[in-house]
């Protein structure tokens, strides 16, 4: 991946060796979900957040950028979201470098290809 955009605890994340950049670093801290999504798309970098808008705004959108990694997990420390991130980096890092939405809960990990098509 060419870098992350996160919306929380991003020094754990650096000291695990990411690239990641929180939204306020780089001047978005009071952007709409849209300038986010337009941003990461330039930037070739994938989103993650608890926010499900994300998802809906990027699968609407018909585009294969951004992709997102929505955590379904709330309450989580800093050091114990920076591991699931990296599994879910493991699993995920190449659907994610195509484009991709992934979702990850407790139980699973849930990988869907942009562009999202209606059947």
């Amino acid at each position: 991946l060419v870098g992350l955009k996160v919306d929380q605890r991003a020094l754990a994340l650096r000291k695990r060796g990411l690239d990641v950049r929180h939204v306020g670093e780089i001047g978005l801290g009071a952007a709409t979900d849209e300038a986010i999504v337009v941003e990461a798309a330039s930037s070739e970098s994938v989103i993650v957040t608890l926010d499900a808008d994300f998802h809906s705004l990027i699968a609407v959108s018909g585009k294969l950028a951004p992709s997102a990694i929505r955590i379904r997990q709330e309450g989580l420390r800093a050091e114990a979201l920076a591991a699931l991130i990296e599994r879910v980096l493991a699993k995920a890092d190449a659907a994610l470098g195509k484009g991709a939405l992934v979702t990850v809960t407790e139980r699973s990990l849930r990988i869907h290809p942009l562009p999202v098509v209606k059947t």
